[in-house]
């Protein structure tokens, strides 16, 4: 699931989704899932997909918007909350820095 993740940032990733394509209940996938990777499936896919973003914004090119849909974020506002939440800044000023 962390490699189908990293690779579909933009898929639906919620824990039904992801407990449907590892044949699991939502409950048992998100105990497995904690159990190994060592943090839940929710702050992962977060995780991945600040990531996605990050990496896209350092290379250029993209608008936020485009890369907001890119990474899986509902709007380009959600994108912008998760950065600031994580690293202080939002993608505009990310971009700027890095």
């Amino acid at each position: 699931m962390q490699r189908y993740a990293a690779e579909h940032p933009a898929a639906d990733l919620s824990v039904p989704a992801l407990a449907r394509r590892a044949n699991l209940s939502p409950r048992q996938f998100s105990r497995a899932f904690a159990a190994e990777v060592g943090t839940p499936p929710g702050r992962y896919v977060d995780g991945v997909r600040l990531e996605a973003a990050r990496r896209l914004l350092e290379e250029g090119g993209s608008g936020v918007e485009e890369i907001a849909r890119a990474c899986g974020y509902g709007t380009p506002e959600a994108m912008r909350r998760a950065f600031v939440r994580e690293l202080g800044v939002g993608p505009a000023d990310y971009r700027e820095r890095f």
